[in-house]
């Protein structure tokens, strides 16, 4: 291996959504895209996990029992962590951009969402991370 090559871990992706078939479906695209995904079925659960300071890219559902996608991102902003964010959400009316003024919001997916519409926001998220 010569010095210039790098080997970079895969990005962290956390997917915060209630529903197990669509979690498990975007476990698998992400996984099979060379990403780490991680798993979490509500936003507390994810915010009790302490893992938003390694997570790389955050996709979330808008609507969940208890706290919402965007109230969870509202709580991470406030606490000074600003995870570059994708929204999907099985509403329409909820699909225009919730909070379009704050850049960590990349983007506002109808479910079910294409696999490459959703890969290529993931792409723009990590470059504005980095």
């Amino acid at each position: 291996m010569s010095q210039d090559t790098q080997i970079h871990a895969p990005a962290i992706i956390a997917i915060v959504d209630d529903d197990d078939a669509f979690r498990t479906a975007l476990k698998t695209l992400l996984r099979a895209s060379g990403y780490n995904p991680q798993t979490y079925s509500n936003a507390l659960e994810f915010l009790d996990s302490n893992a938003a300071a390694e997570t790389h890219c955050l996709i979330s559902d808008i609507q969940m029992p208890g706290m919402s996608g965007v109230e969870m991102h509202r709580q991470l902003v406030t606490m000074g962590v600003h995870i570059p964010t994708i929204f999907v959400t099985g509403y329409p009316v909820a699909a225009s951009s919730p909070g379009a003024d704050n850049p960590s919001l990349i983007a506002c997916l109808p479910k079910p969402c294409e696999a490459d519409a959703l890969l290529h926001c993931i792409e723009s998220a990590l470059r504005q991370r980095h």
